[in-house]
C-alpha cells in the first residue's frame, strides 16, 4: 500500500518536511491549448484585441502565478523559483493556441506544480481578455511535459 506524504499518522494534512532532502537543479516543462476559434484567433495575432495584447498580458499573468502556487494550491511549499518562462504557438488549423511553461530552480522539492500552474493561468488570461468576442473558448490537454532533478529522477512524456 503507498503511503500518502501529505497525511500524518492521524489521517490529517501536513506539508511534506523536506528538510532532509539534497538540493538539486529542478526543471519542469508543462503545456496546454486553448481552442479559440477563427475570429478570436485572427483578433489575437493582428493585434486586434479590445483589451490589448493578449500573449504579452497572458504572459505576464503565467509568471506571475506560477510565482503564486504556494498560495493557490495547499501544501505546496513556497519556492524561490530561479526562472519562469512562458511560450505560445499558435495552431492555425485548429484555431487554437497552445501554451508551454518552464519553471527551474536549485532546491529540495520540485516545480511541477508551479510549471502546471503558470500554463493554467496564462490560458486563463487569454480566455478573460477574449471572452468579449467568443465565450465558446475552450481549455484543455493541461500536462506535465518533462521534469528533472530530485530523488525520482527524469521524467519525460
Amino acid at each position: 500500500m503507498a503511503e500518502f506524504t501529505h497525511l500524518d499518522e492521524n489521517g490529517k494534512a501536513v506539508m511534506v518536511d523536506v528538510t532532509q532532502k539534497d538540493v538539486t537543479e529542478r526543471i519542469a516543462v508543462s503545456e496546454g491549448r486553448i481552442t479559440v476559434g477563427e475570429e478570436v484567433f485572427r483578433a489575437i495575432y493582428d493585434g486586434c484585441v479590445p483589451k490589448g495584447d493578449v500573449l504579452a498580458c497572458a504572459r505576464v499573468a503565467g509568471i506571475m502565478a506560477a510565482k503564486k502556487t504556494s498560495d493557490l494550491i495547499p501544501l505546496c511549499h513556497p519556492l524561490m523559483l530561479t526562472k519562469v518562462a512562458v511560450d505560445f504557438e499558435p495552431e492555425e488549423a485548429s484555431w487554437a493556441i497552445r501554451c508551454t511553461c518552464t519553471a527551474k530552480l536549485s532546491g529540495k522539492t520540485g516545480v511541477e506544480m508551479e510549471a502546471l500552474t503558470g500554463v493554467s493561468v496564462a490560458l486563463l488570461t487569454i480566455y478573460d481578455m477574449c471572452k468579449a468576442i467568443n465565450k465558446r473558448m475552450e481549455i484543455s490537454d493541461i500536462h506535465l511535459l518533462e521534469k528533472s532533478g530530485g530523488k525520482s529522477g527524469h521524467f519525460q512524456r
